[in-house]
């Protein structure tokens, strides 16, 4: 009898198939030992962008399915704090503690990526791949790992930058005079006035003279800013009648002489005159400033923040030099006041590319113009620092901008308001900024008429605004009885609002005519 008549299968059903031996076609979860190098490359580099394909590549579905999800919530947070999200995302930037645990997060973050990439990687390779094979998968995998690996790194010492500099300028220890450290520093206040000094320091200067003198007056609720810039041979600097200082200059600031009777010369002379009258402050010049100014202008100062010329063109060599137009010829050095010539002048020309010390000369060069001239430069500077100031080259440059700052740059605007200062950034972004500059068609700078400058300032920042009776009817006796009318003009403009930008552009009328009339004099000419 055959074996047939013992099988309990029915007459015409196909025999099952053989099990397919462990090792052929597919292995474990879904990892074909037929993958080729080109497949495994391919999904390996793409797992490094999208974190979690290799996985589903690979057959582990649970885990790449994670893996992708946790991407895309990173990713929507990226994309939201550089949209919508940008005040939060500058918040951070400006908190030493949250910056503490970006700096951890940067870390864990970029682990977890390399992380990804090389289980990915071993994932979709085939139990038998050749020493070729791997070889390349590890140098694909090691490229891989370098790329995310020296972005995370750049990224957290521009962190680990941005936190030094801020313990570093915004010292929660400094001392000053003039500011109340309050838990809500902008609560109640509808302006904050921040004074703006350009300290002309440095090798050959004896201490530091402030030849810019700009106070920021800014509306809380609305951003729009006006610059009051004051010339530094402003005279008699009264000072606030509740101050010690009143009682020491009742009849304004004054030196030992004409040179040191100047308002560049308070924030070195009040001080060494009169050490420690303000009490306790590490930076007893800027407290003489912040009250003289604030008295001046009418304007309550309520911080201060200080540039130093010494050590400036370090800061623009960092960025990779500065643009901007020349007008007419700038002095290179030189000293009117004792008859030295200048050494050489920086010529007339559009879109002038200058390295660090060529614009420290451009910002400071005097000999025969203006200090008027000289402010407008000055301004100049700072805005072709700010337009040169892109987003790469902060990040390329940062560690050393941010020890050159620390280097220049004082302020007793205290870390618990750089918050609020943020807030107020993106209301000025978009608001009106005007610029009053009093220059001789205002003022007087030997004999200043400070009634008539704080007048000024308050039509400049609350204009008073035109009130006119409604028309008379028919028939009244206005139009021919004498009768008065019920019509209150309102005053002119103190100060017409100019624009920042216009003494920064290209004048080739005045550049050529400046040309035409040929070089100054210097000292070796």
């Amino acid at each position: 009898m055959s074996d047939d008549t013992h099988s309990t299968r029915p007459i015409g059903e196909a025999p099952p198939l053989p099990p397919v031996p462990r090792g052929a076609g597919t292995v474990g979860r879904g990892r074909p030992e037929t993958r080729t190098l080109g497949s495994v490359l391919g999904w390996t580099a793409l797992n490094a962008v999208v974190p979690g394909t290799a996985f589903l590549a690979a057959g582990r579905r649970r885990l790449g399915t994670a893996v992708l999800v946790v991407t895309a919530l990173l990713v929507a947070g990226g994309v939201w704090l550089a949209t919508v999200g940008r005040r939060s995302a500058l918040r951070l930037a400006v908190d030493s503690d949250s910056l503490v645990w970006l700096i951890a997060g940067i870390a864990v973050l970029a682990t977890a990526w390399i992380a990804v990439i090389v289980a990915g990687h071993r994932a979709l390779l085939p139990r038998r791949s050749t020493r070729p094979r791997l070889a390349l998968g590890g140098l694909l995998v090691l490229a891989l790992v370098a790329a995310v690996a020296y972005p995370a790194y750049r990224v957290g010492t521009v962190a680990v930058a941005q936190r030094g500099l801020l313990d570093g300028v915004f010292a929660s220890d400094r001392e000053s005079a003039t500011v109340v450290d309050t838990p809500d520093p902008f609560g109640t206040k509808e302006r904050v006035n921040v004074l703006l000094l350009g300290g002309d320091g440095g090798e050959g200067r004896e201490g530091v003279r402030t030849d810019t003198v700009i106070v920021a007056s800014i509306e809380t609720a609305t951003g729009e800013t006006t610059l009051f810039s004051l010339p530094r041979n402003l005279q008699d600097l009264p000072f606030p009648a509740d101050s010690p200082l009143a009682e020491v200059y009742p009849d304004g600031f004054e030196g030992a002489n004409e040179s040191d009777s100047l308002l560049n010369a308070v924030y070195r002379t009040g001080p060494a005159w009169y050490p420690g009258i303000l009490g306790p402050t590490d930076d007893p010049g800027a407290d003489f400033l912040k009250l003289g100014v604030g008295e001046a202008l009418g304007l309550p100062i309520d911080y201060f923040v200080l540039v130093n010329l010494d050590g400036f063109s370090r800061l623009v060599d960092a960025l990779g030099g500065i643009t901007v137009n020349v007008n007419y010829y700038v002095p290179i050095n030189g000293e009117p006041t004792r008859g030295i010539l200048p050494d050489d002048y920086i010529a007339p020309g559009p879109n002038q590319r200058m390295d660090g010390a060529t614009a420290l000369h451009f910002a400071r060069g005097r000999f025969g113009l203006t200090d008027y001239d000289r402010m407008d430069r000055q301004r100049c500077t700072i805005n072709a620092i700010i337009a040169e100031a892109d987003p790469i080259t902060l990040l390329d440059q940062y560690q050393e901008l941010a020890a050159t700052t620390q280097d220049i740059v004082s302020t007793d605007i205290p870390q618990s308001a750089l918050d609020d200062f943020v807030d107020l950034a993106f209301l000025v972004k978009d608001a009106e900024i005007r610029s009053v500059v009093f220059d001789t068609s205002l003022i007087d700078p030997a004999y200043p008429d400070y009634p008539r400058i704080r007048q000024i300032v308050q039509e400049s920042i609350a204009p008073v605004a035109t009130t006119t009776a409604p028309p008379p009817a028919p028939g009244d006796s206005a139009s021919g009885s004498g009768a008065a009318t019920d019509q209150t003009p309102a005053p002119p403009p103190a100060a017409p609002a100019a624009d920042v930008g216009d003494a920064c552009a290209y004048d080739p009328a005045q550049a050529q005519a400046a040309l035409d009339e040929g070089e100054p004099p210097t000292r070796n000419g």
